[in-house]
């Protein structure tokens, strides 16, 4: 085909035009890459030279009930250096020797290490804050201070399982320091510059700090004197017990607060990989399951009340076995109790007594109200590790089942669970949900950031029969199986717990769990305690909770409300004295007498009083316990002296009474 003018011409203005096309195109995207992109491009090439240095923020401590720390972080700078921007090395070696206290040789070789960072140490781990100052000032390029931090634990093992531990990472790995580790952690900070891959600095490029954010702070409800006064019971019962284990709580029963909660095995957490894992792992309080034995026969009782299945002042006849589907299941008493009335049957924990009330319930009735109680459920204490305990499956329990059930053997449970169902007794009816930490606070300023409020789970019986299974109760240590708690106008109510441990379905011979739960006051419960003690080897060989486990929380509630201001009463059920029984005598009134009249009264006074003096001055100005409370022969009373005159005299008619 012949190629004509007119074709070449359209030819060339068609490649013209292509020609034009792809220079707007080149000039389009060079448009694009300068103008639009260029501040993307520039931070994406600063991403190939950005170096950081991780800053961490102060885990936040965890706080007692009153503010004060039971675990804090250690923190002080440490120097870190880098290499390839430390120019002048030795005489960066030399000026540092003298604020760190090392030998510039040790310095030196530390910054020629061909590696990106190097800690400056030992010298410079953990600087004091003079020392930072004096590094600062010299402002040493190259050379840069971030902060470390370990924890510390002001009481040693103190409520070890409670406040759990944390690892390398700063991260909590057990109890609070595992459920509130995204609290307690903060934000990490870091600080920035820019460097070629050798990491010598980019001129003109400066660095940027970004702050690191400390972590809250938690406040628990952990009361730390009564906190002390469990962890010294339970190390007095080791030594005179050497038990497998101890488990301790202490609760306030209005709130559903946890004031204290022990251990024993215990560990140190500041130096947790010493001890065993299943020690660190496991707040026995919350996790271990067990046979509750009679300290469960609170919630027959209340349940029996409930649907007035039972007046405690019917009588029953205790022959010292119930027949149930063939067997016959003994009372813990050999030969029975006899004629007693239900009251009775409550005060000396007679398994037949609470076997026919558990007839009387029936087996769904009874059921429905263990699980009412919190049983088989976790109770949703805010520390991780929490079991559920294991129940009956309600349509395979027969009569026996039915009647082990009734009297505390055949179930599991978990001391956190008896104590809140104890609770719901105490507090007129209330189950309560069971928290540790009331408060989170913003480490720097101490304001509240969050705060957790008293959860009232369901109510499980009325007041009215709370009220009655409380004064039964009350009668139990007054009259009872419980009186070894008995303390003088604490008005203690609470019950005995004694099972045998079942291990592979079979009984241990000889293996027990003793235990005892009790409340103070029994008209208005201000605290829940409970103590049980797994396989305690007593020097007179009698294991019962009455025996062993009674006397402990007797100290535990007597101490924590003198603690808490609480004023004995006169009030209650007058304790019924046995052979044996240490009878209590009365305090004389020494406030307002001269020290010398003192002195004189506690001599002359029929009980055998020991007088402790507290402050300086000639005249008693209050005393502890207060004049006409009740204690027992022997104990120590406390005087508290000041200035001024006596205000009256030894009554000299009534100083022997």
């Amino acid at each position: 085909m012949r190629v004509t003018r007119g074709m070449m011409r359209r030819r060339l203005v068609l490649l013209l035009l292509v020609l034009l096309g792809a220079i707007l195109v080149l000039v389009g995207r060079l448009v694009f890459v300068q103008l639009i992109q260029s501040s993307w491009l520039s931070g994406e090439a600063k991403k190939t030279w950005d170096r950081k240095i991780e800053l961490s923020g102060i885990r936040g401590s965890i706080l007692d009930d009153d503010g004060q720390p039971l675990t804090y972080t250690a923190s002080a700078p440490s120097i870190i250096a880098v290499r390839a921007q430390v120019k002048d090395k030795a005489g960066t070696a030399k000026a540092l020797a003298p604020i760190l206290k090392m030998p510039e040789g040790t310095i030196l070789k530390q910054l020629e290490k061909k590696q990106l960072m190097t800690y400056i140490k030992p010298g410079g781990k953990r600087i004091s804050q003079e020392q930072l100052t004096q590094i600062r000032k010299l402002n040493l390029p190259g050379v840069y201070i971030t902060e470390e931090g370990k924890r510390a634990y002001p009481y040693g093992d103190l409520a070890a399982q409670v406040l759990g531990i944390t690892g390398s990472d700063n991260q909590g790995i057990t109890g609070l320091e595992k459920e509130y580790d995204t609290v307690l952690q903060g934000k990490p900070g870091s600080i920035t510059f820019y460097a070629k891959a050798n990491g010598e600095l980019i001129p003109n490029e400066g660095e940027q700090v970004k702050p690191a954010t400390d972590g809250d702070d938690v406040k628990t409800t952990i009361d730390l004197q009564i906190q002390q006064y469990v962890e010294n019971e339970i190390e007095q019962a080791v030594v005179e017990y050497n038990p497998d284990s101890v488990t301790a709580i202490v609760e306030d029963p209005q709130t559903g607060a946890i004031k204290a909660m022990a251990n024993y095995p215990t560990f140190d957490p500041a130096n947790w990989k010493d001890a065993p894992a299943s020690t660190y792992n496991r707040n026995l309080a919350i996790w271990q399951t067990f046979e509750p034995g009679s300290t469960f026969k609170i919630v027959t009782l209340s349940a029996a009340v409930q649907e007035n299945k039972v007046n405690l002042q019917d009588k029953f006849y205790d022959p010292g076995y119930y027949e149930v589907a063939g067997h016959r299941i003994r009372c813990w008493k050999a030969g029975g109790h006899g004629s007693e009335t239900f009251l009775n049957v409550v005060e000396n924990s007679c398994n037949p007594g609470f076997i026919a009330l558990g007839e009387r319930l029936g087996k769904n009735t009874l059921f429905s109200y263990i699980k009412k109680f919190g049983f088989g459920h976790k109770t949703g204490i805010d520390l991780p590790g929490e079991g559920n305990g294991i129940l009956f499956n309600v349509n395979k329990v027969g009569p026996l089942e039915l009647a082990t059930t009734a009297f505390g053997q055949g179930v599991s449970v978990t001391p956190i669970q008896q104590v809140m169902a104890m609770g719901a007794v105490a507090n007129g009816g209330k189950l309560m949900k069971p928290y540790v930490v009331q408060d989170v606070l913003n480490h720097d300023t101490g304001k509240v950031v969050s705060q957790t409020k008293p959860d009232v789970v369901r109510q499980v019986i009325s007041p009215s029969t709370a009220k009655l299974v409380r004064s039964a109760l009350e009668s139990v240590v007054a009259r009872g199986s419980g009186s070894k708690a008995y303390k003088a106008g604490l008005r203690i109510g609470g019950k005995t717990g004694t099972a045998q441990v079942a291990k592979n379905g079979r009984y241990e011979s000889g293996h027990y769990i003793v235990s005892f739960i009790g409340m103070a006051p029994a008209n208005n419960p201000k605290l829940i305690a409970y103590l049980a003690i797994d396989n305690p080897h007593p020097k007179n060989g009698v294991v019962f909770g009455g025996v062993i486990a009674a006397p402990i929380v007797g100290n535990i509630l007597e101490d924590s409300l003198e603690h808490m201001g609480y004023m004995p009463t006169n009030d209650g059920i007058p304790k019924l004295y046995k052979y044996g029984d240490n009878v209590p005598v009365t305090v004389p009134n020494f406030q307002g007498l001269s020290l010398a009249d003192a002195k004189k009264l506690a001599l002359q006074s029929s009980a055998h009083l020991k007088v402790n003096l507290q402050g300086s001055g000639k005249t008693v100005v209050a005393q502890s316990p207060v004049g006409g409370s009740k204690v027992d022969d022997g104990s120590t009373i406390r005087l508290f002296l000041g200035d001024g005159p006596s205000t009256r005299k030894i009554d000299k008619s009534k100083q022997n009474q």
